[in-house]
């Protein structure tokens, strides 16, 4: 084999070991990111500028914070219906609802 087929083999094995280190430990113990569904103030992390990280969100079922869940039970989260009536629901994805004015 030649060096140039032995540098790209072991660059390879690199990238799948780095891949396999990527799961995190919430993903791994079958949790994933549910945005929309914390209370103010119960959010595990990511709610928006102007805030740091955990337990920060200020509006209850801001769109911008998420809170872990079991993996696969974030859309089936029951939370009240908006003011207007319009249904809320959980997301694998930042949503624009709910944010702090």
């Amino acid at each position: 084999m030649s060096n140039t087929m032995k540098t790209f083999a072991v660059a390879g094995a690199v990238a799948a070991a780095l891949a396999a280190q990527s799961t995190t430990p919430a993903q791994a113990a079958g949790k994933e990111k549910c945005y929309g569904v914390s209370l103010a103030g119960e959010n595990d992390c990511a709610a928006g500028p102007g805030t740091t990280c955990a337990g920060t969100s200020v509006t209850d079922y801001q769109g911008n914070a998420w809170t872990l869940v079991d993996a696969g039970t974030c859309a089936e989260i029951e939370l009240p219906a908006m003011a207007d009536g319009t249904p809320r629901t959980g997301s694998l994805e930042e949503l624009d609802r709910d944010l702090p004015a």
